[in-house]
């Protein structure tokens, strides 16, 4: 019996799809690789093309969302690979590839601002932390912790009380303190700008500074990642975490506790004569985060 690919879920934006004047070129072919989303065989090519363009197609996400069995589709890929996450791993670069064009396209679900409340409400994000706790340090796996990555950050960030309550209820920042610590620089990177727009958030702030345990394991990963940019230098990392302590600093329970417990290259002289060479060259590169971190020397009377 013939497959009948079952029609899309028509919404204001997609009726008259069929030949509507003035369309989009290429549309037709969009809406045709969405419904190839539901059919087996032809799926992983529709995730690659689809993957390709999503940055070009504005209105792609309502049409993932909106049309029948797509989010299905893109989940299934995703809880597929589950098994291949076990010791002793087993994950191919053709599987993580295939998952994390799937996960492209819940980024940009995850991205526009009528989807992403949908989203959240669907708890899709908890199907992503099984990669999050990946701690293989094979390419497979980062490809996949970091594209992960990419979507929780593209959840954060736009300012959204939502998506920051949805998130403290999670393991999030636990999740992303390791990668912070064990992953590579592009994954720490990522994964302490979510923890940075937790923090810059009053909510986030709260719950962080609540206990003493929450507060010195925030603190003491943006204390070894300081030891570790004295060796492997990277300004947009060190941005981060000076960004979060200077936050932290904004809490008067933390405040107390950074002015003894902030690594003490951090307390050098700020001009820059005393700081180690490789952090002193990233401050001269970045004029935003020497700012920052004479404020956070001020804030903890310091200087």
């Amino acid at each position: 019996m013939e497959y009948m690919t079952p029609p899309l879920l028509v919404t204001g934006r997609m009726q008259g799809m069929g030949a509507t004047p003035g369309r989009p070129p290429g549309a037709e072919e969009v809406y045709h690789l969405v419904q190839d989303l539901r059919i087996s065989e032809r799926r992983e090519n529709a995730l690659l093309e689809l993957s390709k363009r999503r940055e070009s197609l504005m209105d792609l996400a309502p049409i993932l969302w909106h049309s029948v069995g797509t989010i299905v589709a893109l989940i299934q890929e995703i809880v597929c690979i589950y098994p291949q996450l076990s010791a002793p791993p087993s994950l191919t670069a053709p599987a993580s590839n295939r998952v994390c064009n799937s996960l492209a396209l819940l980024q940009c679900v995850a991205s526009h601002p009528e989807t992403r409340p949908l989203f959240l409400k669907a708890h899709i994000p908890l199907l992503l932390y099984p990669f999050l706790n990946t701690v293989s340090k094979e390419r497979p796996f980062e490809y996949l912790r970091l594209t992960s990555l990419g979507v929780i950050g593209a959840l954060v960030k736009v300012d959204d009380a939502e998506v920051i309550n949805f998130l403290l209820q999670t393991e999030i920042i636990p999740l992303c303190l390791r990668i912070m610590e064990t992953g590579s620089e592009l994954s720490k990177t990522v994964a302490t700008f979510i923890v940075q727009k937790l923090l810059l958030d009053d909510m986030g702030l709260t719950y962080i500074c609540a206990t003493a345990e929450r507060f010195y394991a925030v603190s003491s990963v943006l204390a070894k990642m300081v030891a570790t940019l004295q060796k492997s230098p990277s300004i947009r990392l060190l941005k981060h975490v000076i960004r979060c302590f200077l936050r932290l600093s904004d809490n008067p329970r933390a405040r107390e506790a950074l002015r003894q417990c902030l690594p003490e290259c951090l307390q050098a002289d700020p001009t820059l004569q005393c700081l180690p060479p490789p952090i002193a060259n990233c401050l001269r590169e970045d004029s935003a985060t020497k700012r920052w971190l004479l404020q956070l020397l001020s804030n903890l009377n310091l200087r």
